[in-house]
């Protein structure tokens, strides 16, 4: 499964090559507990298909009935941009399903070009940054290389956005545990990737949607290209593997490192890579490992899940406290 934002954009421009009538609609504002955050985004097709969402599901069923021909609505508008604001009252809010009086403002564009749809969604999988801007009053769109992701921006008539690209998660060791951890990793949106050099393993695994790889893990690191969306983790419990993924890893740009394993095992493992890989206790700062929070888990499904949560929690800035981190 591809990130949220990647599927929505791929599918409409797939819609737009077809010859099919769309909008792309941006969530650019929200007040109070909004169900959905600024930069949300969601592709209608003229017919009533939907993908990706603004809300709960409320607003959603406006949008169809107010721009599509389901229901007899309408159809699509054509034009410049527009924005639409939901629950500026209470009665609105309880319309739309919006919690505490939520409000959230909306820009639709119509018929975005298939072009440019098409060349950001290349640009994204290539692993770039791009800023979309949109300019309300003229229709136009550009694309440009972004340095650093900043927060979506509206200022009246100019929308810009950076898109970055999807979030991915290179595993190391072909167990139970990295079945569960890759299913969680796909429905959270990451692209997952499964290294593991041992035959035996890598021909049992029967998870679909995981990119798989037989070479050495430092090599399938370097092939991975860590950036600041990805992730490493190693869980073969097997340090010839281990490390070797770890060693490459640690000097990348990537947001987690860690390995799976007890503390004990996890404090020999430094001492290796100070002692024979000369290696650094500064060096090392970033590396985790026992990785997962702790909660108390026993089972491959319940590291899993503690696991994913530490990965999501340093994703999104969280600060950890020291007592629920097995690091």
């Amino acid at each position: 499964m591809e990130s949220t934002d990647i599927r929505v954009l791929c599918t409409l421009r797939d819609w737009r090559a077809e010859g099919q009538r769309a909008l792309l609609a941006t969530v650019i504002r929200t007040w109070g507990s909004a169900p959905r955050p600024a930069g949300a985004l969601m592709a209608l097709r003229e017919d009533g298909r939907v993908v990706g969402s603004v809300s709960g599901g409320c607003i959603e069923d406006d949008l169809i009935f107010r721009y599509t021909r389901a229901h007899d609505g309408p159809g699509m508008p054509a034009g410049l941009p527009q924005v639409v604001r939901y629950g500026v009252d209470a009665d609105d809010a309880h319309r739309f399903g919006l919690p505490c009086g939520g409000t959230l403002e909306i820009l639709l564009e119509f018929d975005p070009q298939q072009a440019l749809l098409g060349e950001l969604v290349h640009r994204l999988k290539q692993g770039e940054l791009v800023r979309r801007t949109v300019c309300c009053d003229d229709g136009r769109v550009t694309l440009e290389h972004a340095e650093a992701p900043q927060s979506l921006r509206f200022d009246g008539s100019r929308l810009t956005n950076i898109f970055g690209p999807e979030y991915r998660m290179l595993l190391i060791g072909a167990g139970i545990l990295a079945e569960y951890l890759s299913t969680m990793a796909l429905f959270n949106g990451f692209a997952v990737t499964l290294c593991d050099p041992r035959v035996e393993h890598m021909g049992a695994w029967s998870l679909l949607g995981v990119h798989k790889t037989t070479e050495m893990p430092d090599d399938a690191v370097v092939a991975f290209q860590p950036d600041r969306r990805s992730c490493i983790i190693a869980l073969s419990h097997d340090p010839k593997l281990d490390d070797l993924a770890l060693l490459e890893a640690i000097h990348s740009p990537a947001f987690y490192v860690g390995a799976i394993g007890s503390r004990r095992n996890n404090q020999r493992r430094r001492a290796r890579m100070i002692e024979y890989f000369d290696e650094t206790e500064a060096s090392l700062e970033n590396l985790r490992g026992p990785v997962g929070l702790y909660i108390g888990s026993k089972t491959p499904a319940e590291i899993a899940v503690s696991i994913m949560a530490e990965v999501l929690a340093v994703k999104n800035g969280v600060h950890l406290p020291r007592e629920l981190s097995f690091s």
